[in-house]
């Protein structure tokens, strides 16, 4: 089965493709997605959207886990992320039809033990659980790895699925 993780973002989006095997999980792929500031927030959500479809078309993944939004105090940030999201969330539906969301909480718990763990030890568990030599980076597609891996680890069990 191929896992499409996804984070969340507007300015860069997370992504890690992971294939589980049985118990086995091993990495595929993993990176972001940017999009320019000085694009407009409609040019950039349309370059999220070409962007994922061309990401999903490579990979073909059974199915896709995309982390929920955690509000900070900026609500203009939160805002555009929620759009972004929304986007993806929209491709992820289209493109592939089985779309799992996880919160923060979700995926920290799943990896670590700990709900409240750091971005530091969510990276650790990442690199020993896909048996990588070094932490993935930037810290967007280690996150999007640890939402793949929550889901391979969980397989959706309680979770709302979009069809």
């Amino acid at each position: 089965m191929i896992i499409l993780g996804i984070d969340p973002g507007y300015g860069t989006i997370g992504y890690g493709v992971i294939e589980k095997n049985g118990s086995k999980i091993t990495p595929v792929d993993y990176g972001v997605i940017q999009t320019p500031k000085d694009e407009s927030i409609a040019t950039r959500l349309a370059m999220i959207y070409d962007s994922l479809n061309i990401l999903i078309k490579k990979y073909k993944p059974d199915e896709i886990a995309v982390e929920e939004l955690f509000f900070n105090t900026n609500i203009t940030t939160g805002i555009k992320v929620a759009q972004a999201r929304g986007v993806i969330l929209l491709c992820a539906v289209r493109e592939c039809g089985r779309l799992y969301e996880y919160t923060p909480l979700m995926v920290k718990q799943s990896l670590t033990g700990n709900g409240r763990a750091d971005k530091k030890q969510v990276q650790y568990m990442v690199k020993m659980m896909l048996k990588l030599k070094t932490e993935p980076r930037p810290d967007d597609a280690a996150d999007a790895l640890a939402i793949a891996i929550c889901h391979a680890n969980t397989c959706g069990f309680n979770q709302r699925v979009l069809n």
